[in-house]
């Protein structure tokens, strides 16, 4: 019997599905569990949400970056054409996009996190953790760490999108990005340099390998349905491997090492899942995609706000926790998405608008 093909065009049908089993993985991942658990190592692989959204997030900048260079150069997103006037230009609104979708929200959770919790002497560290998060750079403070490092993703993916677009044969550059993490992690001065944000270097590569299939998800490509068996081979190689690491050695290993196998596991994830949605239920499909919108705004306020709150001073245990976080995080996640889409942004629109 032939096996059916693989459709990365489902990459991005299911892409708010996906997102919404990486939420779910990160919230798995976040509920605390101890240590002699024969579900630790299982638990911590819901670690693998941060690189399917960073996965995710850069064959959506590749369909963005590839409409706008389409809609106004008229060529495809590969050549020379466009200047430097229409690359700039595109860098510019391209970014703007993504800031006004991170941005707001990420200020009003970051002023109901740092203020309450300022010294009234240190305003500048007050000002920078607010508007930038940048206590992560400087000293790996991990709260909220995923927005900081996706706003610095972002300000390097137009150029490396235009480099590719230019000149395909630069895609192999996630290579050189696999090697620095190598670098970072054992060569003592760059260690000693950058070291402190391995958190950030090793989910580099996933988020450019992203950009790199965009085209071919965008394109709907196929894989011959046989490699299935390959794929099945990756998934378990690097899930066996990544649980066994940290059922077994946790601690003793540099993490960079887990997060290269999660490149894999990453990609062979999100395949895999792909079979899954297209069998599921469609109000299945359509309850997971809705975790998938509200991601950001669930990513912000499940740890600090639910989850750490509710642990205090309790033992509901691990699941009973887990259902709870999503339960009281979600609606909260709702209200902030409508506050910050439906009453802030339309505002200042309108305002903007009557301003010209």
């Amino acid at each position: 019997m032939k096996i059916k093909d693989i459709d990365l065009v489902n990459v991005s049908r299911f892409r708010a599905e996906h997102m919404g089993m990486a939420m779910l993985f990160v919230i798995l991942f976040h509920v605390g569990l101890p240590r002699w658990s024969d579900f630790y190592g299982l638990r911590r692989m819901g670690n693998l949400g941060v690189d399917m959204f960073l996965f995710l997030s850069g064959v959506g900048l590749w369909f963005s970056w590839a409409k706008t260079t389409l809609s106004r150069t008229g060529s495809l997103p590969t050549g020379e054409g466009g200047g430097r006037g229409f690359f700039f230009h595109n860098w510019f609104s391209f970014y703007m996009r993504r800031l006004k979708r991170i941005y707001p929200v990420w200020l009003i959770i970051a002023c109901l996190y740092y203020i309450p919790r300022f010294d009234g002497v240190h305003w500048g560290d007050l000002f920078g953790d607010i508007l930038i998060n940048w206590d992560f750079w400087l000293h790996d403070e991990l709260t909220f760490w995923y927005i900081p490092a996706t706003m610095m993703l972002y300000i390097f993916a137009p150029p490396y999108m235009e480099l590719i677009r230019r000149h395909p044969i630069y895609h192999w550059l996630v290579l050189v990005m696999v090697m620095w993490c190598i670098l970072v992690q054992w060569v003592t001065p760059i260690h000693r340099l950058v070291g402190h944000i391995e958190i950030f270097w090793s989910r580099v590569p996933i988020f450019f390998l992203g950009i790199n299939m965009g085209e071919m998800v965008r394109q709907k490509k196929s894989l011959d349905g046989q490699c299935i068996w390959m794929v099945w081979i990756m998934f378990l190689m690097s899930l066996c491997t990544s649980i066994w690491l940290e059922q077994e050695i946790h601690g003793k290993f540099p993490l960079f090492i887990e997060r290269m196998l999660y490149i894999p596991l990453t990609l062979t994830t999100i395949i895999l899942l792909n079979r899954v949605f297209r069998r599921t239920p469609q109000w299945f499909n359509k309850s997971v995609a809705w975790f998938g919108a509200l991601s950001l705004e669930a990513y912000l306020i499940h740890i600090e706000f639910v989850l750490k709150p509710l642990e205090k001073g309790t033992d509901l245990g691990y699941w009973l926790t887990f259902l709870i976080t999503v339960a009281v995080t979600m609606p909260l996640a709702w209200l902030l998405h409508f506050m910050v889409n439906n009453i802030a942004l339309k505002y200042s629109d309108r305002y903007i608008c009557k301003q010209k």
